[in-house]
């Protein structure tokens, strides 16, 4: 069919003109402001669909400007609309939010959104539009829900319509333009579950390193098991902030792009996930010992915390995000039951507060050239680049000084066959962490420090030399 001006265009909001569902996201950010707000959620349901909407929209408000909008449908009404023909916004989602969003786009002729006892869906919308604009109108929407519209209507456009709820469309309505799905299957995932961000469980093989005891087959095993239950269980947190952080990330130049943010996931599939995530992580950690579950359940406490309010006072988040690290150590010697020395805590506690600072600073220098003056979400500054700078430095330097004490320790002269060969694995760490610093400094770096270094070939060559000296300097005897 051939849209003409005589028949109005009725759009949908949730899942049709967005991808994402704005009520899902009021809860969230409700449940965020305070997890008390959970009790009154359970309250306001009991009071109907359209007075629990209500109550969520008196609590917060949702950004219309941030919200992420299928932009090919986005067109096509702006070309309806550039032609004549009356374009109107119907959905379920509170007239708060569909006023904020026709304000935004500037698109829409009328505004049809669940107010008071009216909660516009399905029949209720129906009755709604057809006393707004009569019986012949076009009406694009997504789901099943929309079923009892579309039948009603002059013409249906179908925007990732399953399959099976367009086999259910009345073949008498002609389809005036379909949307497909795009999906970006396995990919989307592996991204929203930040399976590149698991490298930094590997530290939870370090007591195995540092005690030479790789070749314990129970013990790998242990540790094994351990770095999976923790990498799960940090992918559960990554999607629980993701989520929690929706409105921060699609403010920012490339978290926007986060499979969330840019709702290329919905959001009840990474609850679900998320959740499943927990369950097997928690399984996994009570196989290794209670004391490496209890250490899980400790990390998930922090990381929630840090979730929910710590990431927002400065210099807290990377004292926070240090000890995260550390915590990682710790849990890896629960789980393969190696005992870990006072200076490698000082020495991980002081390396990973300057690799936090670095990822600060990289955050800050993006923003600068930008033209921003501050973050979103975090109380940083551009200008706080000149103390962030000295102070990532600074601790550098401190885990190196560190790990120099620990050179001349009288323990570790008496474990290792040729200690004097380890002062060139502090050399390495300079060379290592100013390199870090440098990269930062000239815009490269552009992911988290540990997750670059990973990806980075000369960090990669380097480390794999300081743990070849480290393993030199324990089994072999050198000079004479």
């Amino acid at each position: 069919m051939t849209a003409t001006a005589e028949v109005p265009l009725v759009v949908d909001l949730d899942g049709t003109l967005t991808p994402t569902d704005t009520l899902l996201e009021s809860l969230i950010k409700l449940v965020k402001q305070s997890p008390l707000n959970l009790v009154w959620i359970a309250w306001w349901l009991l009071k109907g669909r359209a007075r629990f909407k209500e109550s969520v929209a008196q609590k917060v408000e949702i950004s219309a400007a941030h919200l992420p909008y299928r932009q090919a449908l986005v067109d096509y009404l702006i070309q309806q609309k550039s032609a004549g023909r009356r374009v109107i916004l119907a959905t379920a989602a509170h007239r708060s939010i569909a006023e904020a969003v026709s304000e935004h786009l500037g698109l829409f002729d009328a505004v049809l959104a669940t107010e008071h006892d009216n909660n516009l869906k399905s029949a209720s919308k129906l009755k709604a539009i057809r006393a707004k604009v009569g019986n012949e109108f076009a009406y694009a929407g997504d789901c099943a829900a929309d079923l009892p519209i579309w039948n009603a209507a002059t013409a249906a456009i179908l925007v990732c319509v399953s399959p099976t709820t367009a086999s259910r469309l009345n073949a008498s309505v002609p389809i005036e333009r379909s949307f497909p799905e795009e999906s970006g299957g396995i990919a989307v995932w592996l991204r929203a579950l930040r399976v590149h961000q698991w490298s930094k469980n590997l530290l939870l093989f370090v007591p195995l390193l540092t005690a030479f005891s790789f070749f314990d087959a129970g013990k790998l095993f242990s540790v094994l098991v351990g770095f999976i239950a923790f990498s799960l269980a940090a992918s559960a947190t990554y999607i629980a902030n993701d989520l929690l952080d929706l409105e921060n990330d699609r403010a920012h130049p490339r978290k926007r792009s986060r499979p969330f943010a840019s709702a290329s996931l919905p959001i009840t599939h990474g609850l679900i996930v998320a959740s499943l995530a927990l369950t097997i992580a928690a399984a996994l950690a009570l196989m290794v010992s209670p004391g490496f579950a209890q250490l899980l359940l400790l990390y998930l406490v922090i990381t929630s915390a840090y979730s929910w309010f710590l990431k927002e006072y400065v210099i807290i988040d990377v004292i926070v995000l240090s000890l995260l690290y550390t915590l990682r150590i710790l849990a890896g010697s629960v789980a393969s039951g190696i005992p870990i020395s006072s200076w490698l805590l000082a020495f991980s506690v002081f390396i990973f507060l300057s690799l936090a600072l670095v990822k600060r600073c990289a955050e800050l220098m993006t923003l600068g050239e930008l033209g921003k003056d501050a973050t979103q979400g975090r109380d940083y500054r551009v200008t706080d680049l000149s103390v962030i700078w000295p102070l990532g430095v600074g601790a550098a330097l401190c885990s190196v000084v560190i790990f120099g004490l620990f050179i001349s320790d009288g323990a570790t002269r008496a474990r290792y066959a040729t200690p004097d060969l380890l002062w060139l694995v502090a050399v390495g760490l300079i060379y290592w962490l100013t390199r870090l610093l440098i990269k930062t400094s000239r815009g490269e770096m552009n992911d988290d420090p540990i997750v670059y270094a990973v990806k980075d070939f000369g960090s990669r060559v380097t480390v794999l030399g300081l743990i070849t000296l480290m393993l030199t300097a324990h089994f072999l005897t050198l000079g004479g």
